[in-house]
């Protein structure tokens, strides 16, 4: 009887490496490939390019592969108990690194019934790193972004958006990573501010700047980024306009828009109940979210509901009455805005919509409440975070005191650590040499 190998992989982009890795399973005898799913990979880095089900489609058909299984997370113990496997055949790359305890862990538990784990020399000369960026400096095309934020959503606990307002922001948003205990964190996706695009152009945020301008900036983004767009559609703006608008943003591959629940001339919402917020009926918001649905092609696009009942000096029971209306008409998602620095009554509306709807995406925008941490706001069931308004805001002190200090000393001098290198601005963006 052959022996049992069992080979762990994510499969994303299949290359020398894997093929060797399965081929020296394959001598050891019946090897069965557990595809790493979306949730189990976007836990320790970028959620991959095809979904679960494309990787294992391509994965059952390589030889040497006998069965393909899920691997729903990093953790090989759960299918490694189940199959028992003789040997577990993986890349000496895990030896370091983030998957070094994951690997001490398989041979604890494969020595219960005498198992083995047989490192294969990592193959030279290919870099799934280096791939990556070639993958990224083609891009992707709008189908692809379109349907990329319902996938973080159903992997990520909690999916983190960023504001955009130029393709030089796209670029920090889509570049930009830290390592935090041995895992990487990167932004998942973009945030198109109407409040960061009025105020770039030296306009107020009442919904002056047009459809058509605001996506004709968000093109520059689209043409040097790869990750899902979330708009800002402030009010929706007429039922027989949002239609088109809907239209229009889906054939780009955005996302998402998110619209509120106001009507009348548009006053931005941290001005609370200092400026007249008047929110529309929950009849004619209910109307526009199914005027919306109903005029989307695909079902990927989303249209989220943003709820003005804390802003506008309402209650949880207002906020709540209008949730469950707005998700019966169709919406895709919930966001709960307020001003409040606590942030207990988006936690207590968080709970009380879990309570009677476990599964509709919550998203918050934590502007005011800003000491509370994404993972904290993830266990109040919060699926998306968005960072609104921060590329913008940290951008104009910084150009403001440069300003101010070539005034002051009559040159430029003074203010070189204020300053990138004019080099690095050249080297920053593909193709500038």
């Amino acid at each position: 009887m052959k022996k049992k190998v069992y080979v762990g992989m994510s499969a994303d982009i299949i290359h020398p490496g894997h093929l060797n890795i399965i081929h020296e399973a394959q001598k050891l005898g019946n090897v069965t490939v557990g595809v790493l799913t979306d949730a189990a990979i976007a836990s320790y880095k970028r959620l991959p390019y095809l979904t679960y089900e494309q990787r294992s489609l391509i994965v059952q058909n390589l030889k040497g592969v006998d069965e393909v299984i899920p691997q729903t997370t990093l953790d090989y113990i759960p299918n490694l108990e189940l199959l028992k496997p003789d040997f577990v055949v993986h890349g000496d790359d895990w030896k370091e690194g983030v998957q070094k305890e994951t690997r001490q862990r398989v041979i604890e538990t494969l020595s219960k019934w005498g198992g083995q784990v047989i490192d294969i020399p990592y193959t030279q000369g290919i870099s799934s790193t280096k791939l990556n960026s070639k993958l990224k400096e083609i891009g992707t095309t709008p189908e692809v972004r379109l349907k990329r934020l319902k996938r973080l959503i159903e992997a990520k606990s909690i999916v983190r958006i960023c504001e955009s307002h130029s393709g030089l922001t796209g670029l920090i948003i889509e570049n930009t990573s830290v390592e935090v205990n041995g895992m990487k964190r990167e932004f998942d996706g973009m945030w198109s501010s109407s409040l960061t695009d009025s105020t770039s152009k030296g306009k107020p945020d009442i919904e002056a700047v047009d459809l058509t301008t605001r996506l004709h900036d968000l093109n520059d983004a689209l043409e040097c980024t790869t990750k899902p767009v979330i708009f800002d559609g402030d009010t929706g703006g007429k039922i027989e306009h949002f239609v088109f608008t809907v239209r229009t943003l889906e054939r780009l591959g955005i996302s998402a828009i998110i619209i509120e629940d106001k009507v009348g001339l548009k006053k931005n919402s941290l001005f609370g109940t200092d400026v007249i917020q008047t929110q529309d009926t929950i009849e004619g918001f209910c109307d526009k979210i199914s005027a919306g649905k109903r005029a989307q092609i695909t079902d990927d696009f989303m249209i989220i509901a943003r709820i003005e009942s804390f802003i506008a000096g309402k209650g949880l029971d207002d906020a709540m009455k209008r949730a469950l209306a707005y998700i019966e008409a169709g919406a895709d998602g919930i966001m709960i805005h307020s001003k409040d620095k606590s942030g207990e009554d988006i936690r207590l509306f968080c709970k009380a919509l879990r309570e009677v709807n476990q599964s509709i995406p919550i998203v918050v925008v934590p502007t005011t409440y800003n000491h509370i941490t994404d993972e904290e706001l993830s266990t109040w069931g919060i699926n998306v975070v968005i960072y609104a308004n921060h590329m913008l805001r940290s951008a104009y002190p910084a150009m403001l005191n440069t300003a101010k200090s070539i005034l002051l000393h009559a040159r430029s001098y003074e203010a070189n650590d204020l300053c990138m290198p004019v080099k690095d601005i050249l080297e920053l963006i593909p193709g500038t040499k």
